[in-house]
């Protein structure tokens, strides 16, 4: 069953991409205490995500925090390497990777999607939320293909 408005994040271990590397971080920890716009995407360096998805956020950051965000996060069924990758190519020093390699948060959140059919596996779908310590305050789950309601413009209405 999916997470909904109201829910709290379950407790899982996701990898921070770090100039150091990898960093192990709890789930728990990492949204404590703050207000996180959370999107996630189907993979790193795909298409949708790397054209739209991501770069949506980097334009859109300083909007987004001049509305209270105190951090954006981009979440992946992708190791940290190709995170923070990802963010060195195409993203910015705004937008916090977790490295989601195992699907763990994916389906924990009970978000997850087959990319068989694409030679991707086990994903997790694309989506947004506001968290705020910990809570689920806005929850946007595309339609399989669709790319809209997950967006930073969406998220910044509804803010």
């Amino acid at each position: 069953m999916a997470i909904s408005v109201g829910d709290k994040l379950p407790e899982v271990t996701l990898v921070k991409a770090t100039e150091n590397g990898p960093e192990q971080v709890s789930s728990a920890e990492y949204f404590a205490g703050k207000k996180v716009a959370l999107f996630s995407v189907p993979g790193a360096f795909t298409p949708t995500c790397s054209a739209r998805h991501l770069p949506g956020y980097v334009e859109k950051a300083e909007e987004l925090k001049a509305k209270g965000v105190d951090e954006i996060a981009a979440t992946a069924v992708n190791d940290a390497f190709v995170m923070g990758a990802w963010n060195k190519a195409a993203g910015s020093d705004d937008i916090t990777m977790l490295a989601d390699g195992n699907a763990e948060f994916a389906e924990a959140v009970g978000l997850t999607m087959d990319g068989s059919g694409f030679g991707l596996g086990k994903r997790g779908q694309r989506f947004s939320m506001i968290v705020e310590d910990g809570v689920v305050k806005e929850l946007n789950v595309e339609a399989p293909g669709d790319f809209s309601v997950s967006s930073a413009e969406h998220m910044l209405g509804q803010l």
